[in-house]
């Protein structure tokens, strides 16, 4: 009950929709240049993430190979490493207050996936 509580105050106070939109709107324009779909399917697993991060976790995928590792530098050159940024100083200005603390919190889960999210799952947490 805590975690869809905390789900749904993310949605209207921590941002959660709004990344969720970005994440989205970026997957859209990967999946028109037809080279980077795999990027847009990362994205997508980005929105759905920070659309509910609570009760969720990220582990790496079973059997991906050297293109994953390959993809995944492309990408923090490209996107990865000002997302993960940007997670980080909203993570910390959120942990300025006490309230913030747990969407801090999910700010900080959300920078392994913004940084390296191919070969990666999005799983319920145990």
């Amino acid at each position: 009950m805590i975690r869809f509580v905390l789900n749904v105050l993310w949605l209207i106070f921590g941002g959660g929709l709004v990344l969720a939109i970005g994440y989205g709107i970026a997957a859209l324009i990967c999946f028109v240049l037809v080279v980077t779909i795999p990027f847009g399917v990362a994205s997508l697993r980005l929105a759905s993430y920070s659309l509910w991060p609570f009760g969720r976790t990220l582990v790496p995928k079973p059997g991906v190979g050297v293109a994953s590792g390959i993809a995944n530098v492309i990408w923090v050159v490209l996107a990865g490493w000002w997302l993960a940024l940007s997670h980080i100083v909203a993570g910390v200005s959120l942990c300025l207050t006490i309230i913030g603390i747990p969407f801090g919190v999910a700010n900080f889960k959300l920078v392994p996936a913004a940084i390296w999210p191919l070969g990666q799952e999005v799983v319920p947490a145990p």
